[in-house]
């Protein structure tokens, strides 16, 4: 007979739900007739608010001054959260749509804005200039966005996405020095880059404004090695020691689940073309990552291949409820 795990003290607070955890249900264009799309934010709110989750993350871009009375209505009936998914403004002509965009938010209760500059860096660049131009432009996009985040008293939070290393967007941080510009600490992405889950969090913490949460699962293939999203608690994150580093620095900060459910993502570390980007001591870190890859590499990652359209969404389904019980009964989030 075993003992039963020790429940984690209450963080008082409720997992919050990012819209890519509904990559499959959430496609505007896809045909289910048993689970439609979300319509809008307040659907998909009232959606997540049937399993314990305490609020959304969700993209802000088609908002109407409507819709945000009514998100903001449902939010604080639900006593739940709305933070805003938006794209910086990519040039000085978009300025004012970016202000636009967060003044609609705002009249929602939104404060914090996660936001993404590039894609996967080892796909997208050939060459260590191709990454460094994106990085010149990343920089500018956060210059422009800057004044306005600080104008509406808001947070800007740039999210480590397959793209920034976590020295890189330190680096940023501490050139826009400003209380309203953070990080999406997302705690999967950069395993891709080989760097340690754990290492990220520390290195990004004292920015964090909102976190992406994801457990991962690894494991070998010809050219380097698999990732893929898996529900928490079935990875090889130490999720109680990346909660309790993240809170360390920002005691308020929000839990945001990002479930991603679909087929295991391929990192070609073993691919010259993969290193174009990196100027640091190859060897050493592609032995070093290889290492713990191998040390926490799984049989089986979860996939969606064989699966029909309502499977996968079931599916989805499945994996996102499972993460919200695991943080209420393991890591100290309320129900």
């Amino acid at each position: 007979h075993l003992p039963a795990l020790k429940q984690a003290a209450s963080r008082g607070k409720r997992m919050g739900i990012v819209v890519h955890s509904y990559a499959i249900r959430g496609k505007s264009n896809q045909q289910s007739k048993q689970y439609p799309p979300f319509k809008d934010a307040v659907e998909l709110l009232e959606h997540v608010h049937t399993f314990g989750a305490g609020g959304i993350q969700t993209t802000t871009s088609d908002w109407t001054p409507d819709l945000a009375r009514r998100l903001r209505q449902r939010c604080e009936a639900l006593d739940m959260f709305a933070e805003g998914s938006i794209s910086a403004p990519k040039s000085e002509e978009d300025i004012p749509r970016f202000d636009k965009e967060i003044q609609i938010a705002k009249e929602a209760g939104v404060t914090v804005f996660r936001t993404a500059m590039g894609g996967r860096r080892y796909e997208d660049f050939d060459s260590r200039e191709g990454w460094l131009n994106l990085k010149k432009r990343s920089w500018q996009r956060v210059q422009w966005a800057e004044p306005v985040v600080r104008k509406h008293r808001v947070h800007l939070a740039v999210e480590n996405h397959k793209d920034w290393q976590a020295t890189d967007l330190l680096e940023l941080m501490q050139a826009i020095s400003s209380e309203f510009v953070g990080v999406t600490i997302d705690t999967g992405n950069s395993v891709s880059l080989l760097e340690h889950p754990s290492e990220t969090v520390r290195l990004l913490s004292r920015y964090g404004k909102t976190t992406h949460i994801k457990d991962m699962g690894v494991r070998e293939y010809e050219d380097g090695f698999l990732l893929s999203e898996v529900p928490l608690g079935q990875g090889f994150l130490d999720l109680q020691n990346i909660f309790k580093q993240v809170e360390n620095r920002n005691k308020d900060i929000r839990f945001n689940l990002e479930m991603i459910t679909r087929e295991p993502l391929k990192v070609p570390c073993l691919r010259e073309k993969y290193w174009a980007t990196f100027n640091d001591d190859q060897a050493e870190r592609l032995a070093e990552g290889l290492k713990w890859i191998r040390a926490n590499a799984q049989d089986n990652l979860p996939g969606i291949a064989n699966r029909s359209l309502d499977e996968q969404i079931e599916y989805e389904e499945l994996n996102n409820r499972l993460s919200v019980n695991f943080a209420e009964e393991q890591l100290g989030l309320e129900g």
